[in-house]
């Protein structure tokens, strides 16, 4: 049985602290986010394929699944 996915997390900005809940998208990996506090734009660190996975309190969904992540 295929467990259900998570599409909330919290993103921090490694700049200013601010956290902010989003709502995941499903069907692409967010590779953009502005900071809703000092508005810098994140990108992912190296390896990852996202902004939630560098920064998020819960991964991608495609890798919540164990898909990888696909742009």
């Amino acid at each position: 049985m295929e467990q259900p996915v998570t599409l909330q997390s919290t993103v921090r900005c490694p700049e200013c602290g601010t956290e902010t809940e989003e709502t995941m998208p499903t069907n692409a990996c967010q590779v953009f986010y502005e900071c809703t506090g000092c508005h810098v734009t994140l990108t992912p660190k190296a390896g990852d394929c996202c902004v939630f996975c560098s920064y998020g309190t819960v991964i991608c969904p495609p890798k919540q699944k164990g898909d990888g992540c696909g742009t």
